[in-house]
């Protein structure tokens, strides 16, 4: 063997390695897969504080049952997302989150947002949720069907406007909906 071919196979092997660790890593942060696998929630509607919710103090007179106090219809941003938002407060006068008929991809590190950002239709609206006052609720429980997120006691819901599903791991929402006083 010649000091040129052991160079060149030298070479080859490395070059090779450095394509396995690109793709390895590739495929860790984009998660391709998640576009063909679907995670399908059938929540029941809230009924009494959501678990692990802190109860606020005394919910006000009248408080019979759940109520949805504002509502809105899901868009697509990066990926199509179908669906409608509901605000729901419990008779103990905390708030639920629901997702009613959510459709959308799954993707990596997707999370439910309440925002105070306006909701723009195309390509305008899939980054500007980050940009001002928003809180996660948590991760997104499945791509497909109805699930709920308990709002965090000390979170002010008169604050936000609006409702995405959001890819921490690339800054873009899939989907938003304005929140309208029902």
């Amino acid at each position: 063997m010649t000091r040129r071919t052991g160079r060149r196979g030298t070479l080859i092997v490395t070059a090779l390695l450095a394509a396995a660790v690109l793709l390895g890593a590739g495929l860790y942060w984009f998660q391709p897969w998640k576009l063909w696998q679907d995670r399908t929630v059938r929540e029941a509607a809230p009924t009494a504080p959501a678990a692990g919710a802190p109860a606020p103090a005394a919910a006000g007179k009248g408080a019979t049952g759940p109520r949805t106090v504002a509502t809105g219809s899901l868009i697509s941003h990066e990926h199509t997302t179908t669906g409608t938002a509901e605000l729901v407060r419990l008779p103990d006068g905390s708030y639920t989150l629901r997702l009613v008929g959510l459709d959308t991809s799954n993707g990596p590190d997707l999370r439910v947002w309440l925002t105070d950002a306006p909701v723009k239709e195309g390509v305008d609206g899939w980054r500007v949720f980050d940009d001002g006052k928003h809180v996660s609720l948590g991760k997104l429980k499945g791509n497909k069907g109805d699930q709920n997120y308990a709002v965090p006691a000390e979170v002010n819901v008169a604050d936000y406007s609006s409702v995405t599903i959001w890819c921490d791991r690339f800054d873009v929402s899939f989907g938003a909906a304005a929140l309208r006083a029902a």
